[in-house]
C-alpha cells in the first residue's frame, strides 16, 4: 500500500522538488562569498533541477536524468562525509568545541539524500511518471 501511494506521480513531483532540501542545507556561513564550499551544493542543485525539467515538465522517458538525481544526492553525501571531521569542532579561547547545528545537519542531510537514491530507483516511481506521460 505505501509503495502505491509513494508511487502517484503527484507525490513522485513533488519529492523530486523537495530534493533541494538535502543539497542546499548547510549553516548560513557556508553560503558566505569568503567561503570556498558554497559551490558544490549549488552545482549539484542545478544538476537536480535539469534533472527535474527533465522527468517532470518534459516527460522524457529516459533513464540519465533519474540517474541525475542519484548522482546529485549520492555526491552530496560523500562531500558531507569528506566535510564533517575538519568542520565537526571549532576553537573557542583555545579549546575545540563541537559543532553539534553542523554535525546534526550533515547527517540529517546524508540520511534524506541515502532516501532519495532509494526512491528514485524503484521501478514503481519511474513508471508512474511514465505512465502519466502517456496518458496525457
Amino acid at each position: 500500500m505505501l509503495r502505491k501511494n509513494i508511487s502517484q506521480p503527484t507525490v513522485v513531483t513533488i519529492l523530486l522538488i523537495l530534493q533541494f532540501i538535502p543539497l542546499l542545507l548547510f549553516p548560513v556561513e557556508i553560503y558566505s562569498p569568503t567561503s570556498q564550499q558554497w559551490w558544490l551544493p549549488v552545482i549539484l542543485t542545478i544538476l537536480a533541477i535539469l534533472a527535474v525539467i527533465k522527468i517532470t515538465i518534459q516527460r522524457s522517458s529516459e533513464l540519465w536524468p533519474w540517474y541525475l538525481v542519484s548522482f546529485s544526492q549520492g555526491f552530496n553525501i560523500i562531500s558531507r562525509l569528506m566535510m564533517l571531521m575538519p568542520h565537526a569542532t571549532y576553537n573557542v579561547e583555545g579549546s575545540q568545541v563541537a559543532d553539534i547545528a553542523y554535525i546534526i545537519t550533515n547527517v540529517v542531510s546524508i540520511l534524506i539524500s541515502a532516501g532519495y537514491i532509494i526512491y528514485a530507483e524503484l521501478p514503481d516511481v519511474r513508471l508512474s511518471m511514465l505512465a502519466q506521460k502517456e496518458a496525457v
